[in-house]
């Protein structure tokens, strides 16, 4: 077998002119070429070679290029493979294969279109907000709104500057600033822009192009920081206020990537801003209630994390096959029969469990389980300043006692 069959070549607008010479050493020893129609295009018209257009779902295709492994392939790719692209699925599945892929791929990138389109705008690379919206949903642009920010989105299709101009306006954020780059690096590069207010929903824009959003530094929008206001969430009263939300969140301590349990979910006010923290993070949210299910999607839909996994059922059962989290939020049913049994054999080692709890009977059960798995018990109580009459008077909201503990690494 060749030892590094699989080659992923970025290709830019500019097409086969534009690669390097090791990229245009691998796509002329490939005997099979993967890319998409746009790509295949760019070959010459006398290449005979075995030539596959990706498929849908975008996993089949993945599939079909590895069931190649052995022969010389090249999979032509936009741009830089490794950013938002083909590149990391494939390196991903080849993990996932127990097979090394720096020994059996090498990835060769053109400029990104992010690249591209902060050469164009005279914006650095490490001050923007990046996005794709190819297959996704376009609320993931929801958290990326703040003043002052500069967003670079690859988009779907041409269709979709004008959904985000919706959007947006329907947010109140009108005074944003729509750049469209289309064709970068092209013969066909085109830039304009206007103000999302005034923007031409019928313009005729090119299927491939890149989306830059710059806000203004008046625009209002939620930060990312955990205690978002309890307006903010579509709620039925079942919702952990701000200042617990808060606390509860810096316990549990997101880390990017990492996967959270919130059982009991509520209305999903732990789960969206444990997503909110950064966009790598995972959530499942596990509630019965049917109007609580609504509202956990709805929330999730309106605050920019729309990937939030919702799961309708009650633990322990509805918790079967679930994937094994980092960390665990029981906000509701900790005293259920067996629901802490299977949060702790589900979590992984070295994982975070923390659980509140505003009635005696779970007061009682939070303090057995910390005498028997350890951790540390807090108290909060909140108070806060309402109308009494003329005047202003503390009004206490019921205190919640939290208890944290964490997993041994060795079990």
């Amino acid at each position: 077998m060749n030892k590094q069959w699989l080659s992923v070549v970025g290709i830019g607008d500019d097409g086969l002119i534009g690669l390097i010479p090791i990229a245009h050493s691998l796509l002329e020893q490939a005997e099979i070429i993967f890319g998409g129609k746009r790509h295949l295009a760019m070959l010459p018209a006398t290449d005979t070679r075995k030539q596959l257009v990706w498929q849908s779902p975008f996993k089949e295709s993945i599939d079909h290029i590895i069931s190649h492994r052995g022969q010389r392939v090249c999979v032509l790719a936009s741009g830089d493979p490794m950013c938002f692209g083909v590149g990391s699925g494939l390196h991903q599945a080849l993990l996932d294969l127990g097979i090394n892929p720096s020994t059996e791929m090498i990835t060769i990138p053109a400029p990104s279109a992010f690249s591209l389109a902060c050469n164009r705008l005279g914006w650095t690379y490490q001050e923007i907000e990046t996005v794709s919206l190819c297959g996704r949903d376009l609320q993931l642009i929801y958290p990326l709104i703040y003043p002052g920010a500069k967003i670079l989105a690859l988009s779907a299709d041409r269709h979709t500057p004008a959904q985000i101009a919706q959007l947006l306006q329907e947010r109140g954020c009108g005074e944003v600033q729509m750049t469209i780059l289309e064709h970068l690096g092209g013969m066909q590069e085109q830039i304009f822009s206007d103000q999302i207010k005034s923007w031409n929903k019928e313009r005729s824009i090119a299927n491939l192009h890149t989306i830059a959003l710059e806000c203004p530094d008046f625009i209002s929008g939620y930060s990312r920081m955990p205690g978002l206001p309890d307006d903010a969430f579509i709620h039925d009263g079942q919702l952990t206020k701000r200042e617990i939300r808060a606390v509860t969140l810096s316990t549990l301590a997101p880390v990017p990537g990492q996967l959270l349990w919130d059982v009991g979910a509520g209305n999903g006010s732990i789960s969206i801003e444990w997503l909110r923290s950064h966009p790598r993070n995972r959530a499942i949210a596990i509630e019965q209630h049917p109007q609580r299910l609504q509202n956990i999607a709805a929330n999730a839909a309106n605050l920019g994390v729309p990937n939030l996994q919702i799961i309708s059922g009650q633990a322990p059962s509805a918790l079967i096959n679930l994937p094994a989290p980092d960390a665990i939020f029981i906000g509701g049913g900790l005293t259920i029969p067996s629901v802490f049994e299977a949060c702790w054999n589900a979590l992984k080692p070295g994982g975070k469990l923390v659980a509140n709890g505003v009635t005696v009977e779970t007061e009682q059960l939070i303090f057995q389980l910390q005498q028997q798995y350890g951790g540390k018990l807090d108290r909060i109580a909140i108070q806060r300043a309402e109308s009494v009459g003329k005047f202003l008077g503390w009004k206490a909201l019921s205190p919640v006692t939290q208890w944290f503990t964490s997993k041994p690494s060795n079990l």
